[in-house]
Order: structure tokens, then C-alpha cells, then sequence
């Protein structure tokens, strides 16, 4: 399925609430990178981490089930191995979908969510498909306009 673009796209355009387990306040880790960028291109961004009261100008929370309204999405910021609690929570608060970031890859995690109905994603980076698929890898300085299908004029 992660191979699959016209998947990728759907729930890229239908997930809006994104729940980011790991989420850092740390503006140099992937986490907050990601999710700032996702934040800028009209995302809504629920924290969740116990470590923090607020990151990225929204209120953060412990755990999933904590959430007091409706999430599309579950971003997994988190080892494989602490993905399987993550997905039982992604169901039972009725994500759409279960995301695992690049590096994560818990199988059991993926079958269980799919199971349950839910888009599931293993090893990729959603702010990386976003960017490959709606365009905006000029946002992090990649589309420099140095190589180019077109001939010079």
C-alpha cells in the first residue's frame, strides 16, 4: 500500500487532524521539523507527549485517548517496538489512520489497524510524501531551479 500514490494522496487530503505521537518541542528533532511543516501547510497539529503542556502553539497531551476531539490521523514518532499500544489507542479513539514515520515499521501494529478499517503506513515520512506529492519540496530548499526537465533558454 505505501507504494500506492493515489492512496498516499487520499489520505493526505482527507486526514486534516494530525495526532503526532513523540511530537519534540525541540525545533532541531524530525518530530517538530515535520510537524511544523505539516502546521504551515494547513494541518491541524495535536501534540502528544508527556513530557510537555504545549508545543507548537498547541495544547499538548499524554496520551491518545486524552484527545477530547476527533483525530484523523496518527503520526508515530516512537520505536517499532511501542507502536502496538499506539495503534490499540489510534483505534479506539476512530482514527482513519495509522502513520509510521520513517525507521518505524511494526507489522503487527499495521495488520492490526487494517483490521480494524484503518489506512495504515509503515517507513515513510508524511511531510516527505506530502512534499513529493503536493509539491512543496521547494519549502525545505530542494527545488533550487538548478536541474530542470526544461531547456535553458
Amino acid at each position: 500500500m505505501s507504494e500506492d500514490i493515489a492512496t498516499l494522496r487520499r489520505i493526505l487530503k482527507s486526514c486534516r487532524t494530525i495526532a503526532v505521537v513523540g511530537l519534540s518541542a525541540e525545533w532541531h528533532r524530525p518530530s517538530f521539523f515535520a510537524a511544523k511543516y505539516l502546521q504551515q501547510h494547513g494541518y491541524r497539529i495535536v501534540p502528544v507527549n508527556p513530557r510537555y503542556d504545549e508545543v507548537l502553539g498547541e495544547r499538548c497531551y499524554a496520551s491518545l485517548r486524552e484527545i477530547p476531539h476527533p483525530v484523523d490521523m496518527v503520526d508515530v514518532f516512537r520505536r517499532a517496538a511501542d507502536v502496538g499500544p499506539i495503534a490499540e489507542d489510534a483505534i479506539a479513539i476512530g482514527a482513519r489512520c495509522l502513520w509510521q514515520q520513517l525507521g518505524v515499521c511494526n507489522v503487527e501494529a499495521d495488520a492490526r489497524a487494517r483490521a480494524a478499517g484503518l489506512d495504515s503506513v509503515t517507513d515513510r515520512c508524511v511531510k516527505i510524501e506530502h512534499a513529493r506529492l503536493f509539491g512543496g519540496l521547494h519549502w525545505a530548499g530542494v527545488n533550487t531551479g538548478v536541474i530542470s526537465a526544461r531547456r535553458a533558454a
